[in-house]
């Protein structure tokens, strides 16, 4: 059996691990440079479309189920406000990253680096969630 479209298959698997991987590299360089957590989340989401549209929607699903993907949407809406009001006990004001740590600069750091992971996280999520949504419309 000859399977369809064999080009693509094999260039997305091959590409794959690059794109999740330049995700990563835009959401932990975005503190020293252009990027961050909307960017990365972005490009993931995207590499995870591109997996749907090769490989099809329910191999998407198989490799992550809906449900799975709106848990951790939470999750990543959750790390971001747990930030702000860990800010919030420790004394500072919501999202005043200087009271995370024992110096300012570290804290910022931080804090700065947990709130774009959260945000992130929530991106692709809500990425993926959308996609899933609309591609299975159709499906009885």
């Amino acid at each position: 059996m000859v399977q369809r479209h064999f080009i693509l298959r094999v260039t997305t698997k091959l590409l794959m691990p690059f794109i999740l991987l330049f995700a990563l590299y835009v959401q932990f360089h975005g503190d020293f440079g252009p990027g961050g957590g909307f960017q990365a989340g972005v490009i993931f989401g995207a590499g995870f479309v591109l997996y749907a549209l090769i490989y099809g929607v329910e191999a998407a699903e198989k490799v992550a189920p809906p449900g799975v993907i709106r848990v951790i949407m939470t999750l990543g809406l959750l790390l971001f406000v747990g930030v702000g009001y860990f800010g919030l006990f420790l004394g500072g004001a919501f999202l005043d990253y200087n009271v995370l740590a024992h110096d300012p600069v570290h804290g910022q750091h931080l804090g700065i680096t947990l709130v774009e992971l959260g945000v992130g996280i929530t991106v692709a999520a809500t990425m993926i969630t959308i996609f899933l949504s609309f591609a299975g419309r159709n499906r009885t």
